[in-house]
């Protein structure tokens, strides 16, 4: 963690009742503009606000699209002012009255993922209601309940031919996070190549648009490669550009643009130890931060101490004949506040001397961390949200907020 950001979670920390979440902008951006560069120009980019919506009207500017998967996003995106042509309407489900007013909102505008044959008949007859054409996306499924079977998609194009009100403005494939090596991309671009022109010459129609979700990774874990391998983008650049399908290809992100700029900041509030392991409980926990792939503390995530070293001390049982506290080398095992064993943030991990109020920061939580953590569990209330950036410094995003109303069976 550079000095810099550690010296804004620390003045943030100063005025701020623990935990909150803080997300810097210019790393964000800058994650957006280093991948603009690497891909250069042989993609357009569409960000999944579904991996931290509070960044997403900074990336309506940064990229070419919006991905939003429910209804709920769709309306963040509403009041957020961000123009229809930006969104692409997906989700595995769309409930009626909900697609039908993004349709009386948006209309031809916004582009519509087609992920079930029920889809693609509510989609149908609001165009036809409507009298205008909407632009749907083929979701493909990569073998799990989303999208289209190949049978499926190919009784949609069959469709989609019969009618004036749609228009099939491309295929959508995603088929899973965290590809560590080009390899699986490159496979995936070159089936897509294949069955794109399969299709185009099969139903006699231009494909105009593949949109793709590359799966690029994001570090979580001190253990996991610092960089991703040099070649890692050209070689997906190369696959793009061999393409005999010659239309426009646009890459969906979340993890890679956001993880690194998100930061979890909780307060050490009780010590214990047994046997030889010493606990440091914050409170936080997992129910506000969540990273994927990590189980009870098994992988080391990147953890600051922010409390001035001066004000610190080791920690030692006060008890007559007994030596230096288990911890005294520095491994914490740090739990949340959360009544269930799970709720481990890290697990021998070296902080160095703890004691009851030091500060914690949590690096590389800008990616799904806040919004996959159980939320509701113990009524505990949600935390603040700041955002920052050189030019407008720090801004709070949103007020802590009490939940436990909503685990009452009765509210006035």
């Amino acid at each position: 963690m550079d000095n810099k950001i550690i010296k804004v979670l620390k003045d943030q920390a100063a005025v701020t009742d623990s935990p909150f979440y803080l997300f810097d902008l210019d790393t964000f951006r800058e994650n957006i503009r280093r991948i603009r560069r690497e891909t250069g120009n042989a993609a357009k980019l569409c960000f999944a606000m579904k991996c931290n919506p509070f960044l997403m009207p900074l990336a309506a500017l940064e990229v070419n699209r919006i991905e939003v998967c429910s209804y709920g996003e769709y309306c963040i995106c509403r009041k957020d002012g961000i123009d229809p042509g930006k969104l692409l309407i997906s989700g595995v489900l769309k409930k009626p009255a909900e697609l039908k007013r993004i349709v009386e909102e948006c209309g031809s505008k916004a582009g519509y993922t087609v992920e079930s044959m029920g889809q693609f008949a509510m989609l149908a007859e609001l165009a036809r209601k409507h009298r205008e054409k909407l632009r749907v996306y083929i979701r493909l499924t990569s073998g799990n309940q989303f999208g289209l079977d190949r049978e499926s998609a190919n009784t949609v194009f069959e469709l989609a031919g019969m009618t004036p009100y749609l228009e099939i403005a491309g295929i959508h494939y995603y088929s899973g996070s965290q590809k560590r090596k080009a390899a699986k991309p490159v496979r995936e671009l070159e089936k897509l190549d294949r069955l794109l022109l399969e299709l185009q010459d099969r139903f006699h129609v231009t494909i105009p648009e593949l949109e793709y979700g590359p799966g690029i990774p994001a570090r979580y874990f001190e253990d996991q490669p610092e960089k991703l391998d040099e070649s890692f983008f050209k070689e997906i650049r190369k696959a793009i550009a061999d393409m005999t399908w010659k239309g426009r290809v646009t890459m969906e992100m979340g993890r890679v643009f956001a993880a690194s700029c998100g930061y979890y900041v909780t307060r050490v509030c009780d010590i214990k130890y047994s046997g030889e392991t010493g606990y440091a409980i914050t409170d936080g926990g997992m129910h506000q931060m969540n990273y994927d792939g990590q189980i009870r503390g098994m992988y080391h995530p990147f953890v600051t101490v922010l409390t001035e070293n001066d004000r610190r001390r080791e920690n030692g049982r006060e008890r007559d004949g007994e030596k230096s506290n288990p911890s005294a080398n520095g491994n914490w095992t740090v739990c949340g506040c959360l009544c269930t064993a799970n709720d481990v943030l890290c697990a021998e991990q070296d902080l160095g001397p703890l004691k009851v109020g030091d500060i914690l920061a949590f690096g590389n939580v800008g990616a799904y961390s806040m919004v996959e953590g159980m939320a509701l569990f113990l009524s505990h209330e949600l935390p603040a949200i700041f955002s920052y950036s050189k030019g407008e410094g720090s801004r709070c995003l949103r007020q802590p907020r009490e939940c436990w109303e909503w685990n009452s069976g009765r509210t006035e």
